[in-house]
């Protein structure tokens, strides 16, 4: 009876996305959208934003269910893989798995490649940043790009206070599965340490493990991670936005008028993102803050030795796109 059971619950989740966009006879089409993010996070009330207005602009005719907190597939590659086979219809995934699609989209993941966040949505908004949308559909990946959202910028944050490259010497920092996020740490004198998962970053910090992460103000929050690394080192290394994605085939299925309605409305919720990330941006900087956390700012000057040490990140992964890295560090100014 229990092998049963759990037959049953392996087949309702594997027949939850297929229903879901098979939709109703004489009924809304019903699509689905795969999120990682928990309830209330920024990039998740962007997807209801999303869906909401789909729903609205079709008068009915189109319906997304949002399933946040990993529920569909808890890795973002998974749900991309799904998009691509047309057994999803949309995911908020990072850029970063995108870029093995549309190389370009490297170039605006190199550390200490904006000024701020303003600069970085001048470059996404332009030409730039629309084409490298453009270029997910052509690069023949199965994925249509609908739009960017905000994640902020990343961090690193300790148990010491950093104030300058020095200080980062022989420091175990926590990063993400990336080869050049582990050069970029290297070259500043610490050591990339990977294969921890963003819930175990709390307890290796707590046992030793590590010295501390990277991450953005909402996670070092959420996580708690500021309990165990009360520094945070306002470096801001990287910046990379989410993107929307949609299933080429599934958008094949739609009638043209509701594609275009479609894309429309993912463009609209890009600004409402924007907010919404920069309300709990700001939240959560002043709960830490409140709390204990020692924010640490590096001087014109420190920020400037920390840009120099990635000239050889520049020279590896920048090679070929030298013009375009130069177009954007000098945009705006």
């Amino acid at each position: 009876m229990k092998k049963v059971f759990v037959l049953l619950l392996a087949l309702t989740a594997i027949m939850i996305p297929a229903f879901a966009q098979g939709g109703k006879e004489n009924g809304p089409i019903v699509l689905t959208l795969s999120e990682v993010h928990a309830e209330g996070y920024p990039t998740t009330l962007a997807d209801y934003e999303f869906a909401r207005l789909v729903e609205e602009r079709t008068e009915g005719r189109i319906k997304i269910d949002v399933y946040s907190g990993g529920t569909l597939y808890g890795e973002e590659t998974g749900s991309i893989e799904a998009l691509q086979i047309g057994d999803l219809a949309f995911a908020r995934v990072s850029a970063s798995p995108v870029a093995s699609y549309v190389p370009a989209l490297n170039v605006i993941q190199l550390p200490y490649l904006y000024r701020d966040g303003e600069h970085m949505w001048q470059v996404l908004n332009s030409d730039i940043g629309q084409n490298m949308l453009v270029e997910i559909q052509a690069s023949g990946s199965g994925l249509v790009g609908l739009c960017y959202y905000d994640a902020g910028a990343r961090s690193f944050y300790t148990k010491t206070p950093v104030y300058s490259v020095d200080d980062m010497a022989g420091l175990k920092i926590r990063l993400q599965n990336n080869a050049m996020m582990v050069e970029m740490v290297q070259l500043l004198g610490g050591n990339g340490v990977t294969g921890i998962g963003p819930n175990d970053v709390y307890s290796a910090i707590q046992q030793g493990t590590i010295d501390g992460a990277e991450n953005n103000w909402p996670t070092y929050e959420s996580m708690g991670d500021y309990q165990v690394a009360p520094y945070f080192i306002l470096d801001g290394h990287t910046r990379v936005p989410e993107i929307l994605l949609a299933s080429e085939a599934v958008l094949n299925t739609l009638d043209p008028a509701d594609v275009e309605i479609i894309k429309e409305c993912a463009k609209e919720t890009q600004a409402y993102e924007i907010e919404q990330w920069a309300l709990r941006e700001k939240s959560s900087e002043e709960k830490v803050v409140s709390e204990g956390v020692t924010v640490c700012e590096l001087t014109p000057e420190a920020l400037a030795e920390f840009q120099e040490r990635m000239a050889p990140i520049y020279e590896e992964y920048g090679a070929g796109y030298e013009d375009l890295i130069a177009l954007i560090q000098n945009m705006g100014l």
